[in-house]
């Protein structure tokens, strides 16, 4: 993670119980301290450079999430925390609840857990440093967003030494999921 700027990122709560937004402010927390890394937080998507949602999407948010995504300048890197916001969670049966935030833009990183631990989110949210930072350098090689590929990043399956699912050989191993 060799950073030249501080990244900024954006928290947005989608339909949950809020038990994963209290994890994320306990990340914060100096007993945590995910603002070491250099992550500020900010409330505007045209400074963010990574999207971290908690909930799940229903059809009131959708349409917020995607205009949120589509401010944020690229490279960019989304965060599903909590398993709302990975496949809709308890929720996921509801009239209002189409599913995860997967439902309505591309995630990179999944944090699964209802309420996913600050160390999970924290872990999530390094990985998503990693991914920018490879986003960064292939967009200084020229390559558009659509011809960078992509990475989707599964905490658990991290710790566990499972292949992380992919697209791109480059960007996580070669181990095929």
């Amino acid at each position: 993670m060799k950073m030249s700027q501080s990244p900024w990122m954006l928290h947005y709560d989608g339909s949950s119980c809020n038990g994963c937004d209290i994890e994320v402010l306990a990340s914060t927390t100096p007993v945590y301290d995910l603002e070491r890394f250099g992550i500020i937080n900010t409330g505007d998507p045209k400074h963010a450079d990574i999207f971290l949602i908690t909930g799940g999407i229903n059809y009131q948010n959708r349409s917020v999430v995607q205009q949120l995504y589509s401010q944020m300048p690229d490279p960019k890197v989304v965060v599903a925390v909590g398993i709302c916001a990975c496949d809709g969670g308890i929720f996921k049966d509801c009239y209002n609840i189409l599913g995860g935030v997967d439902k309505v833009i591309p995630v990179d990183v999944y944090v699964p857990g209802c309420a996913a631990r600050p160390e999970s989110i924290i872990d999530g949210v390094v990985r998503a440093l990693d991914l920018l930072e490879i986003k960064r350098d292939r967009m200084r090689r020229g390559l558009s967003p659509e011809e960078q590929g992509w990475a989707i990043a599964n905490i658990n399956e991290g710790r566990t030494g499972k292949a992380v699912r992919k697209r791109d050989e480059s960007v996580s191993g070669g181990n095929k999921a």
